[in-house]
């Protein structure tokens, strides 16, 4: 069922029933998620059900924006380095998730069972309105202090930026928050704050400039940290953070990364092949690209990318879900430029192309 995010009565509505322990789908500004109550062990299992998700694979708990997030974050948060404080204050309401040291006995399922949890205060104001409602309990009951929710679709397959996504993917049974189209398109950026330092987890829209900027230290990649420090490194690579398998956000067609040269060449060969057959079948090959195609056959399925990382970041897993319900067996994409600004949709491209 989908209910407009307009309507108060729909607000309501899905703050009850996450309440009484029942999964919603609710908007936010990067994509989709699937939301429980966070510190219900049973209601955040039906997530990991629904998705087919394992469940050490870690959740993020998004937070009310009351108090600068600060009382929920030291609901489920054993500690706060200053550098975490300063990327608070810089960029929350907004897409960036950081994993804490996380208190004994709560979240633990939205955990993955690890001893750090993933945080994360989003700006889209139905979420916040949401969020407002489960923290101002009704008298006598509990408030609840945040909301566990992964992209709400199938595990490892392309996020969802639109109400009727989710729908589509995960029944007419699930209650659904409409809060039109997600802003952003990709998932936030995430930051280990557990290490004594930052370390990015997964880029998104908020670069690791912009957070080395807000916070005065330097940004290390999970790679770059590990190499410099030796110790520990089977803990360290536990999967700390969602969406960072090699292999995510796939469409159900195989997706190739090509430079410009190789895809007007592959374009190319498939045109000489299709001109030979005399083909006038439904494209099975869609094109992503930014540089224009010479002599593109009606074949193939075309569709202009951006030439900015935002525009591309907002379409881009819309852009996938529409190639797939063409019905392509193969996508081919340009590869995103290997600049900061680009970094989000790029790692994006690169675990969707990954073998499974």
């Amino acid at each position: 069922m989908i209910l407009p995010a307009s309507e108060p009565a729909s607000i309501t509505a899905c703050a009850d029933a996450i309440r009484a322990g029942r999964l919603v789908g609710l908007p936010t500004e990067t994509v989709y998620g699937l939301g429980a109550d966070a510190s219900s062990d049973a209601a955040v299992a039906q997530i990991f059900t629904v998705k087919g998700r394992p469940a050490d694979h870690p959740l993020i708990v998004h937070v009310s924006a009351q108090g600068g997030g600060l009382p929920a974050v030291k609901h489920f948060a054993a500690q706060v380095p200053p550098f975490a404080q300063q990327l608070m204050s810089a960029f929350w309401p907004g897409a960036l998730t950081l994993i804490l040291p996380r208190r004994p006995g709560v979240g633990t399922a939205a955990a993955g069972g690890q001893n750090s949890i993933g945080l994360r205060c989003p700006a889209h104001p139905a979420a916040q309105a949401i969020l407002r409602a489960l923290h101002d309990a009704p008298a006598g009951q509990e408030p609840v202090w945040g909301i566990a929710a992964p992209s709400a679709n199938r595990f490892g397959r392309v996020s969802p930026t639109t109400a009727a996504h989710v729908d589509s993917e995960l029944g007419p049974d699930l209650l659904i928050l409409d809060g039109g189209p997600c802003n952003l398109g990709i998932e936030s950026t995430i930051i280990d704050c557990t290490r004594g330092a930052p370390v990015l987890l997964r880029p998104g829209s908020i670069s690791r400039l912009q957070v080395e900027q807000a916070c005065g230290q330097k940004v290390l990649s999970n790679e770059e940290h590990l190499a410099q420090h030796s110790r520990g490194l089977e803990a360290e690579n536990a999967p700390k953070a969602s969406g960072t398998l090699e292999s995510h956000y796939a469409p159900s067609a195989t997706l190739r990364l090509m430079n410009a040269k190789a895809l007007q060449a592959a374009v190319n060969m498939l045109g000489d092949v299709m001109y030979a057959q005399g083909s006038n079948t439904k494209p099975t090959i869609a094109v992503y690209a930014r540089t224009p195609l010479k002599k593109v056959p009606l074949s193939i399925l075309l569709r202009r990318m951006p030439d900015d990382a935002i525009a591309t970041a907002h379409q881009l897993f819309a852009a996938l879900r529409g190639f797939d319900d063409q019905g392509v067996k193969l996508i081919w994409v340009e590869t995103p430029p290997d600049t900061l600004e680009w970094e989000g949709v790029r790692d994006r491209l690169q675990r969707a192309s990954a073998p499974t």
